[in-house]
């Protein structure tokens, strides 16, 4: 079977608009490019893959498009905008044209405000998502959960993704944490027409983690969403916190062994195929 990785990022420093990583990282701070990537694809049969920005520029964005252009490899991009500026719907438009241009993801995770996916100056947007049909990738956190159901009940046919399970705090072994993430995910998977992303849990863990730690997150994701609404990604180069590409796979084929291989199809290739259009 061919996979797709839904999630993984390409970047360089160099160009400074990075403002989250840190300055010394020994696996972060490096520039990674198409060719690191296939170096380490291996025997996976990983032959498409959808590349989600990383800093909170349009030039950024560009520069992803440029890599898109010249790799077969790219599918499609996952840019940024501002939302904060209504005059960006133009620019929104442009990219729209771009035949790798898919959609876009706020950084949400960062902004201090946990509220400011619901303020009315950013609302434009989503409307504009809807009308230019593009997608829209929900990087949070599980306290970002309410605020996620509430935006996207508001707008029930913007197409919509979970980034990384919203980011499960697994090194908080606590039954109150899982709880509230879980029953969140839940909701958000009931009532609204979301998809998500599994992938990015690994560096939410500590570094004693195992596929034990991680089963009852992934069980949980696959029972709520069903398996035609998770795709599968790699969080590429940041998952390197913890284990590397290959490592990264093998731990979701087990965590996802006990599923028919029709199912095992959605998650590593079709869903993500037919999410983002690829």
């Amino acid at each position: 079977m061919a996979h797709i990785d839904a999630h993984h990022h390409f970047w360089n420093p160099a160009r400074g608009d990075y403002g989250w990583m840190p300055l010394d990282d020994p696996i972060l701070s490096r520039a990674y490019t198409p060719t690191d990537l296939e170096k380490v694809l291996g025997p996976m049969q990983v032959t498409q893959t959808v590349l989600v920005q990383a800093a909170p520029t349009i030039q950024e964005t560009e520069y992803l498009l440029e890599i898109a252009d010249a790799s077969e490899m790219v599918a499609k991009v996952v840019g940024w905008i501002n939302f904060e500026d209504e005059n960006q719907l133009d620019v929104l438009k442009r990219l729209a044209q771009h035949p790798k241009f898919v959609g876009v993801r706020p950084m949400i995770q960062d902004i201090p405000d946990d509220n400011w996916m619901l303020r009315p100056d950013v609302q434009w947007a989503y409307s504009a998502l809807i009308d230019l049909d593009l997608t829209f990738d929900c990087l949070g956190f599980p306290r970002h959960l309410t605020n996620f159901h509430e935006l996207l009940n508001r707008y029930p046919e913007m197409r919509a993704v979970v980034d990384h399970c919203m980011k499960p705090q697994i090194r908080d072994e606590s039954d109150t944490h899982f709880q509230m993430w879980a029953d969140g995910l839940t909701r958000l998977a009931e009532d609204t027409r979301a998809y998500c992303k599994l992938s990015g849990i690994i560096t939410e863990a500590d570094t004693d983690w195992s596929v034990e730690k991680l089963q009852p997150y992934t069980d949980h994701v696959i029972k709520v969403f069903g398996a035609n609404r998770v795709m599968w990604g790699s969080d590429w180069p940041v998952s390197r916190l913890r284990l590397e590409y290959g490592d990264w796979f093998a731990m979701c084929a087990e965590l996802t062994s006990a599923l028919s291989e029709q199912n095992k199809q959605c998650i590593f290739s079709d869903t993500a195929r037919q999410f983002y259009q690829i």
